[in-house]
């Protein structure tokens, strides 16, 4: 590596969540620099699919797809076997505000309406560092890097357990960080505010006006596309982010210091 050239030539990764969207994107910068890199989805097709086409960009590394259901402490266990260990573990799967359902207010939910927005906001980021963070230790290099939300450090209505899950996963990473440091580990967050992914995805595309309302409260004046946390994700999991760790990195066209 010389100069500011981003290079992760000879690492392996894990992305959860690789199959779509954010997990995806960061997938292609990491090939595109020389990583080797595990895309990990519930849905093999999926994951399948985006190792395909990561494949067919033309960078040094290389993709495989690994399917595995990240909420199951036995699932993890037999992607960890399947992977081997890993140099750099992208915490990327998780569940948008209110699941896959209409937003509530917390009063108007039941306890059911919490179990998966908690299990893959924070349980899969714990249950897949457990299963991958030995070994980083015992090699004396490590990045872990997990993806968080604004409603995390902030707050916001119709979220408050979907916030409360992204918090707990920062402070996990934080404590993490303080843990595997003189290891040669480190762990830091990546924050993102309103991405045009998945379900909401879905929805601009029928009401593009509604994008235009979502996006009045950025400075940048638009919500965040997949690519965007791309770059961020690339350089902490490379050697210029040696000495960064326990961080959370804002990626949201500037929403928090707008307030």
């Amino acid at each position: 590596m010389t100069g500011f050239e981003i290079s992760l030539a000879g690492r392996t990764a894990l992305i959860t969540g690789g199959g779509n969207g954010v997990g995806a994107e960061i997938g292609r910068a990491f090939v595109q620099a020389g990583a080797d890199v595990f895309v990990n989805d519930i849905s093999r097709e999926r994951a399948t699919a985006i190792a395909d086409e990561l494949n067919a960009i033309g960078g040094d590394g290389r993709a495989r797809p690994v399917k595995a259901d990240v909420t199951s402490p036995v699932k993890v266990t037999r992607m960890r076997e399947e992977t081997g260990p890993v140099d750099i573990l992208v915490n990327n799967v998780g569940i948008p505000p209110g699941g896959f359902g209409p937003l509530k207010r917390f009063i108007d939910t039941e306890p059911s309406d919490w179990d998966l927005t908690v299990w893959l906001n924070f349980g899969a980021v714990l249950h897949v560092s457990h299963a991958y963070v030995g070994a980083m230790v015992a090699a004396g290099w490590g990045r872990v890097i997990t993806i968080v939300s604004d409603a995390g450090r902030k707050g916001e209505r119709y979220q408050a357990v979907y916030g409360a899950a992204k918090a707990a996963a920062m402070g996990f990473t934080r404590g993490l960080a303080a843990e595997v440091g003189r290891d040669g580990v480190t762990a830091n967050c990546v924050s993102l505010g309103s991405m045009n992914t998945g379900a909401l995805a879905e929805i601009l595309a029928k009401n593009p006006e509604y994008e235009e309302r979502m996006a009045k409260p950025y400075p940048l004046r638009r919500i965040g596309r997949p690519a965007d946390p791309a770059g961020v994700v690339t350089l902490l999991a490379s050697d210029h982010g040696s000495w960064i760790t326990g961080q959370v990195y804002p990626v949201d066209g500037g929403y928090l210091s707008s307030l």
